[in-house]
């Protein structure tokens, strides 16, 4: 068994009860990580399906763990996906002023107001998108070289 076979598991698993929950909209995302907290259990538990989802493919994809010039950029773009799934939360708390995420549409500053709330979304759905635009452009760089030969 590859070294990386049992990390892809674990990512795709995490994936896999990450996004069933999120769809489910399961009430354990809305429960508090401990009683008298108010961050929800939804918060840490997306962040572990942002950073594995880009983990999933380094991990299940041998040709992104390769350093061969085809691959180097792509590589370069799947390490910085992990990097920005990393500090999802951080930069989430400073767009939203806690850590359950939510925006209010009085606010009257920058933070937690309607355009931080815009950024949070676009910078999440960044997150989970260019994993899978990566993806898609080894699929299409497999399917040329197989047509190649």
């Amino acid at each position: 068994m590859p070294k990386s076979q049992p990390y892809f598991f674990a990512c795709l698993a995490i994936i896999i009860i990450v996004i069933t929950l999120l769809i489910s909209g399961s009430s354990i995302l809305t429960v508090p990580i401990y009683e008298g907290s108010s961050i929800p259990m939804g918060t840490p538990i997306t962040w572990m399906g942002l950073i594995a989802l880009p983990l999933t493919i380094y991990f299940g994809v041998k040709k992104f763990r390769d350093h061969n010039t085809t691959y180097k950029l792509l590589n370069q773009l799947l390490k910085f996906s992990v990097g920005f799934a990393v500090l999802w939360v951080p930069i989430s708390y400073l767009l939203s002023g806690n850590l359950s995420f939510s925006f209010s549409g009085t606010a009257t500053g920058f933070q937690g107001g309607q355009l931080a709330m815009k950024l949070f979304w676009g910078y999440t759905y960044g997150i989970a998108i260019l994993p899978m635009i990566l993806l898609i452009i080894h699929w299409f760089l497999k399917l040329i070289n197989t047509i190649r030969k």
